[in-house]
């Protein structure tokens, strides 16, 4: 699963050791300790996410939770202070847009998909 949040973004996937526990990722240090200020966050040079965080499920659905709750936007991406992560939310709103029904099914980029 993947969450974007003002924050940050983080992809989320079962460990595969504990059936209990999720690996919360991020390719972003600051995008994680955003999430879960209070884990001790891990980096794996040679992983596709360079940071992670082990986290029970109970956890991550209640941090998930606080998330929806604390929504007070009326638009996600003018929600987003970092430029950088602003800009990289808007190319993948592009790439998803050319999925929707009726699109020409190009992204805001210009390349078919």
């Amino acid at each position: 699963m993947w969450l974007f949040t003002s924050r940050g973004f983080v992809s989320v996937v079962q460990d595969r050791d504990n059936n209990d526990n999720l690996l919360v990722r991020a390719r972003v240090r600051d995008h994680l300790q955003a999430l879960l200020p209070q884990a001790i966050v891990t980096e794996t040079l040679d992983s596709d996410y360079r940071y992670r965080v082990n986290v029970k499920k109970k956890i991550v659905a209640k941090l998930f939770a606080d998330q929806v709750d604390a929504i007070c936007y009326p638009n996600f991406k003018d929600s987003i202070v970092d430029p950088d992560y602003h800009s990289a939310c808007l190319k993948v709103w592009g790439v998803m847009n050319g999925l929707q029904a009726g699109s020409d099914r190009k992204d805001w980029l210009g390349f078919a998909l």
